[in-house]
């Protein structure tokens, strides 16, 4: 079975030496596949991230609807990185396979097809930044896999069950630990980050509007990866949250449990039910 915690993976981590070892081992194991075997699909995916960026960012990505599309590239070219580059473009990546999910699109769930844009954005940035390899950043997928994993056991990834913050927040989650160690932090920084970025989602409410995965899922892809770079910069700084991840992912599953229906994935609250949501709504095909 994977970790049911991030306390097991980091013991684990001490022994192997990184997370991403730790979670490659017991991957390989669990799926009786060679760590090879695992590598290559990670490496798979990322090439399917990696597509979807490129594809979002040429503006080609419209949804049926017509509600999204071409923001990633509005937001590639015209962004006045006042926050800096490395910001923007993570911004504009987030939005990019976001984009490309909404159109049908092929991406890798991360960990679902709302939160799709996350990790790659975060990810690809990151390594850009610190002058990473392809095989450190398929080894940072594997962290984040890793982190998805203990999430999925100790709470939610369901936005039916859990609210955006099941999708988002694990995203944002998952990119953080996965940056910090691509980054060349500990272990243990790594838990600090998913931390970071989970605590300051929680309570997020999944309202789509018209029950489509558009609007507000799209811009919160880009907004959850400013949320995942700030835990990366926070624990890279030696800030430490104090509240262990293993704990922040178990509150996350309680306030989703705590959530009405209206706020999980039912259309029926938060944006959705606005005025301008509703008349969206009328006007789809």
């Amino acid at each position: 079975m994977a970790y049911g915690s991030f306390r097991e993976l980091l013991a684990a981590a001490a022994e192997t030496g990184s997370l991403s070892s730790a979670a490659l081992a017991r991957e390989a194991e669990n799926s009786n596949q060679s760590a090879e075997q695992v590598l290559a699909h990670m490496d798979e995916s990322l090439g399917v991230m990696e597509a979807a960026i490129a594809r979002g960012l040429a503006g080609e990505a419209h949804s049926r609807s017509g509600l999204v599309g071409g923001d990633a590239k509005l937001v590639a070219e015209n962004a006045p990185a006042l926050s800096g580059d490395g910001l923007s473009t993570a911004i504009a990546r987030a939005l990019a396979v976001a984009e490309v999910n909404a159109s049908m699109g092929r991406i890798v769930a991360a960990p679902t097809g709302g939160a799709s844009g996350v990790l790659p954005a975060v990810l690809t940035t990151i390594a850009e930044r610190v002058g990473a390899s392809r095989e450190q950043k398929v080894l940072a997928l594997v962290t984040a896999a890793g982190i998805g994993a203990i999430i999925a056991a100790r709470a939610t990834l369901s936005g039916a069950a859990g609210g955006c913050q099941a999708e988002i927040g694990s995203g944002a989650a998952m990119a953080a630990a996965a940056a910090v160690e691509l980054a060349g932090g500990t272990p243990e920084q790594s838990g600090h980050a998913a931390a970071f970025a989970m605590q300051g989602l929680l309570g997020l409410a999944c309202d789509p509007v018209g029950g489509l995965v558009e609007i507000p899922c799209v811009a919160r892809n880009a907004t959850g990866t400013a949320v995942a770079l700030a835990g990366v910069e926070m624990a890279l700084s030696g800030a430490t949250f104090p509240i262990p991840l293993d704990e922040v992912i178990t509150a996350m599953g309680l306030v989703g449990r705590s959530m009405p229906p209206s706020l999980r994935e039912t259309a029926r609250g938060g944006l959705a039910i606005t005025p301008t949501a509703q008349a969206l709504k009328e006007q789809l095909p």
